[in-house]
């Protein structure tokens, strides 16, 4: 029998994209001929053989604060946090092989082309390779997501995830209309209050159809804002009551009925970044944080096109994300979810199975998602609190969890977490992104 060739067996190796197991080369024998196992043939295939069962850690983060920088540029918060996560990880901006930025802009600043700031911002990065990612809200998740399927092919082995956004360079009508970009413009376009006013009609048919949820939002506020007084980059650090999130006032006006200001996430400005590397090209001391399973599930963008009081998307990425991890969803220690609204959160309590739909409010009312609650829920005081700089949402999600996990939260630190999950969405529930992450 002839035997054939290893360009053959790389050819046939990348025409099907064969993905295979750890005991990979039990493919390669056969194709050769017969079950080889002596040292040369091993040693010689693989130099050929990808990397498979590759298990990305997280090794290093950095944070910088939220909130309003008018003066602030783009280069000073992508090199803050950069290099504050090298530091951690203990690595030189030399050490990285890619960059993957996440920017959503959609004309919050003339410059576009942003995967290019990486080098302005650390000159050290001049050669680096480097990728702008956008998913709308889930922008930076898109980033980490991009990140780890290049580590996870065995092409790289120690990248860099970068997010962030400087939202605070228009008018706030302005800042409106380019939010709404992320919603259905045909349809929703034109809504009174911008993204705001989506959700404010996401919260009156829920309200139409299960009844006045508004002590139930007040009270997620409230939880929000009393956790993020502990997180030293929150935006906002004050703790506001129920009573002030419950009413209506000069200071706390009603933006989208029935969301008031209370209700909403902030326009904010910030960075925040990961390191992430396969563990067996360098040695390092554990533990280590890593994925146990991601999900991300895409659904309709319109509105029109779904149902409006449930995240269908998101309790799909969730059961996905689960099951891939053989957990449920009690073995979890804490989430860090996308509550870019009040009503968003409350969803989400359905979508991740806290609850049947329209009973969402009983979660947070039997305080099951405080921080002394059965599953703490934003524990870093979540968008509400931290903010909500596009580009760097996802980021900072991995970053807080990971904070957790390393037993490093300081105020916000749930006793003994080995476990986490992070929720963040595009749009309205459209693109969703599930980590489940644990300490190893």
């Amino acid at each position: 029998m002839k035997r054939i060739t290893f360009p053959f067996i790389l050819a046939v190796h990348s025409y099907l994209k064969f993905s295979v197991s750890a005991d990979s080369k039990l493919f390669y024998f056969g194709i050769y001929g017969r079950d080889r196992s002596d040292e040369v043939f091993n040693e010689s295939i693989d130099k050929f053989l990808p990397k498979f069962n590759v298990k990305p850690q997280i090794t290093g983060w950095g944070h910088t604060q939220f909130g309003k920088f008018v003066n602030l540029e783009p280069e000073d918060m992508i090199r803050e946090a950069a290099l504050a996560a090298l530091t951690k990880a203990g690595l030189e901006p030399q050490d990285i092989e890619g960059i993957f930025i996440g920017h959503f802009n959609g004309g919050f600043l003339k410059q576009d082309f942003s995967a290019s700031l990486a080098a302005l911002a650390v000159p050290e990065f001049r050669h680096v390779p480097a990728v702008r990612l956008e998913n709308a809200c889930a922008t930076g998740s898109a980033a980490v997501w991009a990140a780890l399927d290049a580590v996870e092919s065995g092409r790289v082995n120690r990248v860099l995830v970068l997010g962030f956004e400087k939202m605070n360079t228009l008018p706030s009508v302005e800042i409106g209309e380019t939010l709404l970009r992320c919603s259905y413009v045909r349809e929703e376009g034109d809504t009174v209050g911008g993204f705001a006013g989506v959700f404010g009609t996401i919260a009156s048919e829920y309200f139409e159809r299960f009844g006045d949820q508004s002590d139930a939002l007040a009270m997620i506020a409230a939880k929000n804002h009393k956790n993020g007084t502990e997180n030293p980059f929150a935006h906002l650090r004050k703790d506001f009551s129920f009573e002030f999130c419950r009413h209506a006032s000069e200071k706390n006006p009603v933006v989208a009925p029935p969301l008031k200001r209370s209700d909403c996430s902030m326009v904010s400005d910030g960075a925040a970044a990961l390191v992430i590397e396969n563990l067996s090209s360098r040695r390092l001391k554990g533990p280590f944080i890593g994925w146990k399973s991601r999900a991300q599930v895409n659904d309709f963008l319109p509105l029109s096109r779904r149902d409006k009081t449930c995240f269908t998307g998101a309790a799909k990425a969730w059961k996905k994300a689960l099951s891939q991890a053989e957990m449920k969803l009690e073995d979890l220690d804490f989430v860090e979810t996308h509550d870019c609204f009040t009503i968003a959160e409350l969803l989400e309590y359905e979508a991740m199975g806290l609850a049947e739909q329209g009973k969402g409010a009983q979660v947070i009312e039997e305080g099951m998602t405080t921080k002394d609650g059965s599953l703490p829920v934003n524990p870093s005081g979540g968008l509400k609190s931290k903010g909500h700089p596009i580009g760097a949402t996802g980021v900072s999600m991995h970053v807080m969890a990971a904070m957790q996990l390393s037993g490093e939260a300081q105020g916000m630190q749930i006793e003994n977490s080995l476990k986490g999950g992070v929720f963040n969405m595009g749009g309205a529930a459209v693109a969703n992104y599930v980590s489940i992450l644990e300490t190893r």
